[in-house]
Order: structure tokens, then C-alpha cells, then sequence
């Protein structure tokens, strides 16, 4: 795993740097300090992280600044911050935890559990996306489904438009609410807007959205998807 710290206290942020070594330990592959938002920009530039500690309160720019650049990236992000009036607005934007100063080795790990395996302790309301050098904000709510497209994903909304996100499917994954459902290896779709599903010949399964859009239906997944449906 690699990680950016991005604080601009020395203390914490070497506190941050010795807990995430004692708690990942050979799994912490790499591990950077960013102290400002053009360091912290100029670091997710030049290396692919896996995961952004970042605090609210830079000395110099608001790290909410960074939040959206951050949420679009490939990487997850953990929000390290005394700043409880923006967690809310943090996991609107898709972060995977918010840990409060002064925080524990314990929070901490936990936090870091849900960036490794589990999914986000609050579903995002907003996914960020880059769009012609630019960030966009795109509810959650508009996404009918997300197509996996080698390390990236692709959101297709209701208004038929498609979005390239820089997260794998996975990673997204995390972050959607429970209304999405992994149907299949490459798709994620809120279960909502499923019309019907079909057993098809040669063991084969699809399902058909209620604009009448078909997409496959991985075979384990079939049973567990069925009984969604009916419930």
C-alpha cells in the first residue's frame, strides 16, 4: 500500500507515519508527507497512492480545496481533521472514514480496515469525476449503473451521459450505497431501476433495466440477485 499524509503539522503527521507503519506494517510499501495543497498535488501527480490521509485544515488552503481532486483519483481517501463541522460534507463527497483529532492507533486502524477490505462507514451523495481538465460533481442518485473499464470505471446516468471515473469498480464499490448491487465482474447497478431478470440458454443470465437497457448477470451472482428482486 501507498500512502500520502497530507498535514501540515510535523508532530501529526509523523504520528500518522509511525501508527500506519506499526498497524500495516510490510504492507506499507511506500509512505509520503505532503505539508501544502500544491505539495499534496504535485505528489498525487507523480505516483499512483492507494490512500490519502488528509486533514481539513491546511495552513495555507482549506484542505476542502483538495477534497474533490482527491475523491476523483484512483486512490481512497481517509479525512484526518478536528474539523467535525465538514465530515458530514466529507462523506457526501465519498471519503472511506473520518477519523477525529486527537485519534488513537486504534481509530486509526480501523479506519484503515475499511480502505483495505470494507466499505465506507457512509455512502457518498456526490462522485467526483474529471471532465475536460476540470473537476465535476455528480449525484449519486443520477448513476444508473457503472461499467468496469480496465483500471477505471464508467458511470452511466439516467440521462443516458457517460462519465469515466479514475476508481476501479472495486474501489467505487466501497463508496455507492447498499442501493447498488454488483451483478456482475464489471457492473454495479442500483437495483432500483431493474425491470426483470432472464435465464437465458447455455447457462447464461441477464438482466433488463426499466429504460430497457439488457446487461449480463454473473452466474453465482444470479441466485442472491433473484432473491433481491422478489423479497
Amino acid at each position: 500500500m501507498r500512502l500520502l499524509i497530507v498535514e501540515d503539522e510535523p508532530l501529526i503527521a509523523r504520528r500518522l507515519e509511525n501508527f500506519c507503519r506499526s498497524i500495516l506494517k510490510e504492507e506499507a510499501e511506500l509512505i509520503r508527507w505532503a505539508r501544502t495543497y500544491d505539495e499534496a498535488t504535485a505528489e498525487l501527480g507523480q505516483l499512483p497512492f492507494d490512500l490519502v490521509l488528509l486533514d481539513l485544515r491546511l495552513e495555507e488552503r482549506n484542505g476542502m480545496d483538495l477534497l474533490a481532486t482527491s475523491v476523483a483519483g484512483s486512490f481512497h481517501t481517509i479525512i484526518v481533521s478536528a474539523d467535525l463541522e465538514q465530515a458530514l460534507r466529507a462523506f457526501e463527497f465519498g471519503v472511506i472514514d473520518f477519523v477525529p483529532k486527537p485519534f488513537s492507533m486504534e481509530r486509526l486502524a480501523q479506519a484503515l480496515g475499511r480502505a483495505g477490505t470494507g466499505r465506507s462507514s457512509r455512502p457518498a451523495r456526490l462522485l467526483a469525476v474529471r471532465q475536460h481538465g476540470r473537476i465535476e460533481l455528480i449525484e449519486v442518485d443520477e448513476v444508473l449503473y457503472v461499467q468496469g473499464s480496465d483500471k477505471y470505471s464508467e458511470l452511466v446516468l439516467e440521462n443516458g451521459r457517460r462519465a469515466l471515473h479514475d476508481k476501479t469498480l472495486s474501489r467505487l464499490e466501497a463508496v455507492l450505497p447498499p442501493a447498488f448491487e454488483r451483478t456482475h465482474k464489471s457492473y454495479l447497478v442500483r437495483m432500483s431501476a431493474v425491470a426483470r431478470l432472464f435465464c437465458l440458454e447455455g447457462s447464461r443470465y441477464e438482466l433488463e433495466l426499466r429504460n430497457g437497457v439488457r446487461l449480463p448477470v454473473g452466474r453465482t451472482r444470479y441466485p442472491a440477485l433473484k432473491a433481491r428482486l422478489i423479497a
